[in-house]
């Protein structure tokens, strides 16, 4: 979601004052093993009695381009992290945003290769005490489900918010061995168009963003020719679908879903499959 103006003022209210004083890195890079950059933005606690105190870290690792899409909602959102004690972190995934590469399709190992690879590069961090904890709404409750069940040891918890533990049986994809057409059809238009924008020649260098920008564009699949490919419940479904083994997540959970939104049942069945400290919200609210 993005907080947008109204007539009547923003949507959300902040709070004019917070414990901690915050300090922004507007963009930083981070380096996975292949040579591959991730953007990132952070928000950091400054603390009045030691300004060199080492914080946990949040990560949000979604594909939803920090510098426009979500730059109003993060600004919020990760402030408020950060002016309660957290290092709170929002990371374009590869191939999205301000980030290297292209990206290919939803949750693939990929994805969650440089997660590991991002959560261990802030846990070395000066101002990060170790631990880090993940949080997402939609794609990243969803990835953060399944970066957890890789058990990277620097991961405590994660919060995720809209997401399944099932792709084939309880996403937009299919429904009781259905083509979900109203869902599948319009997300893959929708995440084609949107890969297909260019990168901020600001971050990436005005001598370079053209020549980013075409490789995505000739070279991102259309995402529905891979989903219509397997319409039974495979291996491809079953890769990212937490429920094959609830047991390899083995840290604390929250599990958040609305009576509108399309996930509340994904609720019940973590809090009936995890055996980790859990906790499950549903309320009166839809997905946005």
């Amino acid at each position: 979601m993005v907080w947008e103006p109204k007539e009547n003022g923003l949507r959300v209210r902040e709070l004019d004052s917070m414990p901690c004083k915050i300090r922004v890195i507007q963009h930083q890079w981070i380096h996975m093993k292949d040579g591959t950059r991730l953007a990132a933005r952070i928000w950091l606690p400054t603390s009045h009695s030691s300004p060199e105190e080492r914080v946990p870290a949040l990560l949000e690792y979604i594909p939803y381009r920090k510098n426009d899409f979500t730059a109003l909602r993060d600004s919020i959102r990760h402030r408020y992290f950060a002016g309660h004690g957290y290092g709170s972190v929002r990371v374009d995934l590869r191939g999205s945003g301000d980030s290297e590469g292209v990206l290919l399709d939803e949750y693939l190992l990929q994805e969650q290769e440089d997660a590991l690879e991002v959560i261990e590069w802030l846990s070395l961090q000066p101002w990060c005490s170790g631990s880090v904890g993940m949080f997402g709404k939609s794609w990243g409750g969803f990835n953060a489900l399944q970066v957890a069940a890789r058990r990277p040891p620097a991961l405590k918890a994660i919060i995720s918010i809209c997401s399944t533990d099932d792709r084939y049986e309880t996403d937009i994809h299919y429904m009781g061995g259905c083509h979900m057409a109203a869902d599948q059809v319009s997300w893959a238009a929708y995440m084609l168009a949107f890969n297909a924008r260019p990168p901020d020649p600001s971050v990436v260098g005005v001598d370079r963003w053209r020549e980013v920008w075409k490789e995505r564009m000739e070279n991102t699949p259309a995402y529905l020719e891979q989903w219509l490919a397997h319409q039974t419940r495979d291996i491809f479904w079953q890769h990212g679908s937490v429920c094959e083994d609830f047991a390899a997540i083995d840290i604390p959970v929250m599990a958040v879903s609305g009576w509108a939104d399309g996930y509340p049942d994904a609720v019940f069945r973590l809090l009936k499959g995890l055996t980790v400290p859990k906790l499950g919200i549903i309320g009166p609210w839809a997905h946005e």
